[in-house]
C-alpha cells in the first residue's frame, strides 16, 4: 500500500479524532476512514501498514466495524486473505449508523423506562421521578416513531424533507399549529 496522500491522511486523522467523540476509539475511526476512501478493498496487513498500527489492533478494529455493519468482508479470487470495503453511499452509512445507535442505545433505554413506569411508586420522590421518566419515555417514543417513518422514506424524499428545514416551522406557525422556541 503506498504512503497516504496528505488529503487522505488529513481525512483519516480527523475521523480518528471524531470517532472518540462518537463513542468509538480513535483507531477504529481511522481504520474506517481509510477503508471508506480506498478505491479498492483492503486487507488487514495493508491497513496496518498504511496506518502504522499493529496487526492485532487492526483485527480488533475490523471486528468492531463489522459489528456496526460499517464494513463488509470480501474475498478476492485467487487470494486467501480477507478484504474489507465500506459502503460509499453517505445515505446508506447514515441509515446504518442511526439503526445501530437505536439498537444499542435507544431501545435499552426505552426498555428500562417501560419497566420503571410499571413500578408502583411508594414515595412522593418516586412519584416525581416516575413523572419525569414518563416525559422522557414519551419523547423517546415519539422520536422513535418519527425515526421509523423517516427510515421508510426513499433517499430523494428524505433529502427534500431535510432541505425544507425552517420552512416547515414557518408553515406550522402560519397555520397556528406551531410556535417557535424563545
Amino acid at each position: 500500500m503506498p504512503t497516504l496522500s496528505p488529503l487522505v491522511r488529513s481525512f483519516v486523522g480527523h475521523f480518528g479524532e471524531m470517532g472518540s467523540r462518537w463513542g468509538i476509539n480513535r483507531t477504529v475511526g481511522q481504520i474506517y476512514a481509510l477503508i471508506f476512501v480506498s478505491p479498492k478493498p483492503l486487507n488487514a496487513d495493508e491497513i496496518a501498514e498504511a496506518l502504522e498500527f499493529s496487526r492485532s489492533n487492526v483485527s480488533m478494529g475490523l471486528k468492531e466495524l463489522q459489528a456496526w455493519r460499517l464494513v463488509k468482508l470480501r474475498h478476492l479470487s485467487g487470494d486467501r486473505r480477507e478484504y474489507f470495503d465500506a459502503p460509499t453511499d453517505a445515505w446508506e452509512i447514515f441509515r446504518t449508523l442511526a439503526e445501530e445507535r437505536r439498537r444499542r442505545e435507544i431501545e435499552p433505554t426505552l426498555s428500562m423506562l417501560r419497566n420503571a413506569l410499571l413500578e408502583q411508586p411508594t414515595t412522593d420522590e418516586d412519584r416525581i421521578a416516575q413523572q419525569r421518566m414518563k416525559g422522557m419515555h414519551d419523547l423517546i417514543e415519539l422520536m422513535t416513531t418519527w425515526f421509523d417513518d423517516v427510515q421508510r422514506l426513499d433517499q430523494r424524499t428524505l433529502a427534500q424533507l431535510m432541505k425544507m428545514g425552517a420552512k416547515v416551522q414557518r408553515l406550522l406557525e402560519f397555520t397556528g399549529k406551531g410556535k417557535a422556541q424563545p
